[in-house]
């Protein structure tokens, strides 16, 4: 059991609950605690299920190359199985439909079109560089437009306010893949990644260039009126974290990649905050 449990990441997948949840709450307000709290409950859910499952699915495809990346994970090391990965990455999946379509059927929709991708992506699109970084990107973006399908009772606003928030995470997101990818060049040997393509430089300016525009895209939100003060205050340690990862992702890409995770971690606080302010 331990090992299924670090095989979800269950960190992860708290981010990605809280991140629907602020998104809902970015999106109509109080009303995300109050007429829309039951289907917010069950899009958090699902969000949650389906990153656990995309994760198992991906440890479950990457069994071979983590033998060298990630020795320590529960399938080099052998305290998952094989068949027992992809079991509760099937599972995982099959609750986020359900808990999808209790959330709204727009929800449901968004789900099976997030398997299609995350199976073409560990099938195809993973070994095709920036392609592949890129429907990471829009995976974790999605989440946002996973809140706002979930409570938007047919109105354009909120669709429009998470749809912002879900191009800065899909940007910031876009910059650590590939600044993860530039990490594990020597061990990803069955794919070709954006690294690999054009090297450790090249592929380092394009995370450069996808944290640089994440935090130029920070200032919207709050340009906007669509977050609070607080949201302002506090998403400039966050844009600080991205920027560090933007000097680094070539030259130091490990403490680059983290430090990024953190600045998302800052940002879902910002985000948070300012939908409260």
């Amino acid at each position: 059991m331990g090992g299924l449990f670090q095989l979800a990441r269950p960190l992860n997948c708290v981010m990605s609950a809280v991140g629907v949840g602020i998104g809902g709450m970015v999106a109509v307000g109080a009303e995300a605690w109050a007429a829309s709290a039951l289907r917010l409950a069950f899009a958090g859910i699902a969000a949650a299920s389906f990153t656990a499952a995309g994760n198992a699915l991906n440890d479950y495809a990457d069994r071979e190359t983590d033998r060298t990346n990630h020795p320590e994970r529960p399938l080099p090391s052998g305290r998952v199985t094989p068949r027992a990965a992809l079991a509760f990455a099937t599972a995982g999946f099959a609750v986020a439909a359900l808990t999808g379509l209790l959330a709204s059927w727009e929800c449901l929709v968004l789900v099976g079109v997030n398997a299609a991708v995350m199976g073409a992506y560990e099938s195809r699109l993973k070994a095709r560089g920036a392609v592949g970084n890129l429907a990471i990107g829009y995976l974790v973006g999605s989440l946002f437009l996973f809140a706002g399908l979930a409570v938007y009772a047919g109105r354009g606003d909120p669709l429009l306010r998470t749809a912002i928030l879900a191009a800065l995470a899909g940007l910031s997101t876009l910059g650590r893949e590939v600044t993860k990818d530039i990490e594990d060049m020597a061990g990803d040997v069955d794919r070709r990644t954006l690294p690999q393509q054009i090297g450790a430089r090249r592929a380092g300016l394009v995370a450069t260039s996808a944290f640089t525009a994440a935090v130029v895209l920070s200032v919207v939100p709050w340009s906007l009126q669509i977050l609070g003060f607080p949201y302002a205050a506090l998403v400039v340690p966050a844009d600080g974290m991205f920027i560090y990862a933007a000097l680094y992702s070539a030259a130091r890409p490990t403490a680059s990649q983290r430090v990024a995770k953190y600045g998302m971690i800052v940002a879902l606080v910002a985000f948070l905050a300012g939908g409260v302010g």
